[in-house]
């Protein structure tokens, strides 16, 4: 493992992910335990003002100008494989793992991130 690594049990590597120890992590790591965990994400978002389902749903709203709430999982894995600090496959497997497509192979990202942000499954509407 790369240094500091978000608890196993907390979330997915999609929404902050294993990495070098850094002023980011150090920042987002409120409690100092060494991981990244919803009660961390949450201190984090509200000493910045910032709603964190809000803020994580419009990273995603980027890449889905038709507003659908899901995303291909090919794209996906594209877009955190090749852009700024890399996931590896490895953090790709786990992160489809704990969040695995349907069988069309599309990310609900909106239930993902409010998995991330209130720690339970969305009911389906």
């Amino acid at each position: 493992m790369r240094g500091m690594s978000i608890h196993q049990s907390a979330f997915p590597v999609l929404a902050f992910r294993s990495c070098a120890p850094s002023r980011a992590f150090t920042i987002m790591d409120q409690n100092r335990d060494g991981f990244i965990d919803k009660n961390d994400l949450r201190d984090t978002f509200a000493a910045l003002g910032a709603d964190p389902e809000e803020t994580i749903l419009n990273a995603f709203k980027v890449f889905d100008p038709e507003g659908k709430g899901i995303l291909k999982k090919e794209f996906v894995t594209e877009m955190l494989t090749t852009q700024a600090d890399r996931f590896t496959p490895e953090e790709m497997e786990q992160m489809f793992t704990a969040f695995p497509p349907d069988v069309a192979g599309n990310l609900d990202y909106k239930n993902l991130v409010h998995i991330i942000t209130h720690g339970e499954e969305k009911d389906q509407e």
